[in-house]
């Protein structure tokens, strides 16, 4: 019996010893790590984007507290790809920076590529970065992107800001269901609330204090949906060590709660953007009320979704604000101390951030003795100022590196979601070189791109949050190789193909803004986009190279022929397609204008033929981007919807917002889309009521009445936004 036991305990100890070499041996094949645990949410991402071969990744998070800089350690052997970083941020960025270094995926918002290798090929490289937070999301992109975006679409969004290294995006969704919560315990009733709140697409400017009520009212299902939508959003970005950047009082109250509070000292400030909106009131940063609604909204929306560290709060988003002149940097200092002490009351450790845009929207007031007042009693370790604008506004220079407080350096790229095809990629480059080298930089952190609209133009944003980890030392050239091989699925592009590349770099990537997207005061990316008007045979014409751009399309047309429907080649084959005609119908209207103002009726009926078919052309041709379409635009907000009514509210305002806008100002067309659907359901249709009576007139030899005419036009256009 003895010698019995003793075998079967040397028998249990050798099966012990043989399951726990087993596991060693094949947990390591399948990714195992002594910090699973740590990174599984990294292993997610990655499990999402290539499926089972993340059992070939191993993943480990080395944390070093006393440096705030990320980094990783990418090598592989045949069957096993060992990754190294900071956190799962900055894992996920390595992992997919060395999927598309050996062309074997592409991560973009037009779908994804993957092309795996049977086994990993040999690779080792290292990288970190100098900015400790990587941004993303301008607060307008929650109105012109994202507002009937479900869990769904933000997952994909969150694992393309996890795979592109992003850290500390701007988190404003649900935010209306604290606020509501709010202004009910301040006694405002349903219907106060239904005339304060604005409509679902407009809710960023409510929020930033530049509108009311616009395209209402919010309807009830609209709080519970966003509220359940927020909690996973920063579930998941805290997952994956982001820092969200959440929403925080600024000062802004409702018309009702203005009026049942006589004795406090709230202003009514002037319509926002050239008039037509309903006023705002701003509570000033000295009344008690101040802090207290501040305290009080933090306390809500904590117990809604969890402890947050940084709070975005700005108070003057394109507003002056209502100081004294004779006071006026004691004034500006006490709202700036306002915001903070509540949010430092609040949330004790807490960082405030802002936007940096004001101080470059309005130079005029925003001098430098006026912005250092502002931030003058803030802690410098407690403030960043996102300074996102630097393709158009050079505010950082200008403003001496915000005086010692932290601050974040991008680029806004897009706006209002309008797409022309542009971005300068070797701007970027040589920005950020200057930014590192330059002794005035300051107390910078961070880095990124805040757009405020998306889809469009990926290779911009491919580039940009390549630079804070190359730090701008990889040659575009370089850089621009391994990206095509990825989005093209091939060991090497041809030589045709990166000739049309290098032409589209001279052509289009090499405007950093699209100027004439503002022309003569009229929004819209080109005349087409525009509502119609006889002046446009002023137009000095659009940035860029139109020879060159065509020498490209040139190209791309005959070398899209060698691949297949599905790759990506030809979406960008149909993107400049479109940009390079779109640029042709602005020089037409032109021509076809000044043609009719010269009797030339011939040639204006010539000209007129030419443009409507390139409209129907290009209309018909992006039919193959079905994500770019006014139809899934449209029923994405009337799917958001629970009921016929709530349904009909929001196509209202997916169409007015990339149209009419609102109001009486000069934001109409500003969110312009050279979408399928728009060219011949909206802009043609516009320009052709407004040729047609400038042709009548020619004939008839009568003066051309374009006020009648546009007139005509906007009431066309209302009713276009009511027609479902």
């Amino acid at each position: 019996m003895k010698r019995m036991n003793f075998k079967i305990k040397n028998y249990n100890c050798l099966r012990f010893a043989m399951l726990f070499l087993s596991l060693l041996f094949f947990g390591s094949l399948k990714g195992y790590s002594k910090n699973d645990e740590k990174t599984k949410n990294a292993a997610a991402v990655l499990e999402r984007l290539i499926g089972n071969r993340v059992n070939e990744f191993e993943l480990t998070i080395i944390e070093n507290k006393s440096e705030h800089k990320d980094w990783f350690e990418v090598e592989t052997t045949a069957n096993l790809v060992k990754i190294k970083g900071s956190n799962n941020t900055a894992i996920c960025y390595a992992a997919y920076n060395f999927l598309r270094d050996i062309g074997a995926a592409l991560v973009s918002w037009e779908g994804n590529k993957v092309n795996l290798p049977k086994t990993w090929p040999k690779y080792s490289k290292k990288g970190n970065t100098p900015f400790e937070y990587r941004e993303y999301l301008n607060a307008c992109t929650f109105g012109y992107t994202t507002p009937w975006w479900d869990w769904n679409r933000w997952e994909q969004e969150i694992d393309w800001m996890a795979l592109h290294g992003i850290n500390l995006p701007t988190a404003m969704e649900g935010q209306e269901a604290a606020w509501q919560e709010l202004w009910k315990e301040y006694g405002l009733t349903d219907s106060q609330l239904e005339a304060h709140f604005a409509g679902p697409a407009y809710l960023p400017w409510q929020r930033m204090g530049n509108i009311n009520r616009l395209e209402g009212p919010l309807p009830k299902e609209w709080f519970t949906k966003k509220q359940e939508l927020q909690r996973k959003i920063l579930e998941r970005m805290r997952a994956l060590d982001m820092h969200p950047v959440v929403p925080a009082f600024s000062g802004y109250v409702p018309k009702a709660f203005a009026e049942k509070h006589p004795e406090a000292k709230i202003t009514e400030l002037k319509s926002w953007s050239g008039g037509g909106f309903a006023s705002t009131f701003l509570v000033d940063s000295k009344d008690p009320l101040f802090k207290k609604i501040g305290k009080r909204f933090i306390e809500i929306y904590t117990k809604m979704y969890g402890k947050s560290n940084f709070y975005l709060a700005d108070s003057f988003n394109e507003i002056e604000p209502p100081v004294s002149e004779h006071n006026k940097y004691e004034e500006l200092a006490n709202y700036g101390s306002a915001i903070y002490e509540t949010i430092n009351e609040a949330a004790p450790g807490a960082v405030w951030v802002m936007q940096g845009w004001l101080f470059g929207d309005n130079k005029e007031f925003w001098t430098k003795e006026a912005t250092s007042a502002f931030l003058s009693k803030v802690p410098n370790d407690r403030l960043m100022v996102q300074d996102y604008a630097n393709d158009r506004y050079k505010v950082w220079e200008n403003q001496e590196a915000f005086y010692g407080k932290q601050w974040t350096y991008g680029y806004v790229h897009n706006y209002g979601g309008s797409n022309p095809v542009y971005g300068d990629l070797n701007f970027y480059k040589n920005e950020l070189t200057s930014l590192l080298k330059n002794p005035k930089k300051g107390n910078v952190v961070g880095y990124g791109a805040m757009p405020e609209g998306l889809n469009n133009n990926s290779i911009v944003y491919e580039y940009i949050y390549d630079l804070p980890w190359s730090k701008g030392e990889q040659p575009v050239k370089d850089w621009l190789t391994k990206y095509l091989n990825a989005r093209y699925e091939q060991k090497m592009v041809s030589k045709p193909i990166f000739q049309a590349w290098q032409l589209l770099l001279e052509s289009v990537y090499n405007v950093k803004y699209w100027e004439t997207r503002w022309w003569n005061d009229r929004a819209g990316a080109y005349l087409l986009f525009k509502r119609p008007t006889a002046t446009i045979t002023a137009f000095k014409g659009n940035p860029g190279d139109k020879k060159k751009l065509k020498e490209a399309l040139d190209i791309l047309a005959k070398e899209a022929k060698k691949y297949d429907n599905n790759n990506f080649i030809q979406y960008d084959l149909i993107d400049v397609y479109r940009h390079y005609y779109s640029l042709c119908i602005d020089e037409d209207l032109m021509e076809c204008v000044a043609a009719y103002q010269k009797k030339d009726i011939a040639k204006g009926d010539q000209l007129f033929k030419k443009i409507e078919k390139q409209a129907l052309d290009i209309d018909n041709l992006m039919s193959a981007q079905p994500l770019n379409s006014l139809d899934q635009w449209v029923k994405s907000a009337s799917d958001y919807a629970s009921s016929p009514a709530v349904s009909k509210l929001y196509a209202k305002n997916a169409k007015t917002l990339i149209t009419l806008w609102g109001g009486e100002g000069h934001l109409n067309d500003y969110a312009s889309r050279s979408w399928h659907g728009m060219y011949k359901g909206f802009y043609w249709p516009r320009w052709k009521m407004f040729l047609e009576a400038l042709q009548k007139s020619a004939e008839n030899n009568t003066s051309f009445d374009e006020t009648k005419e546009r007139e005509l036009i906007k009431n066309w256009e209302i009713n276009w936004t009511e027609n479902n």
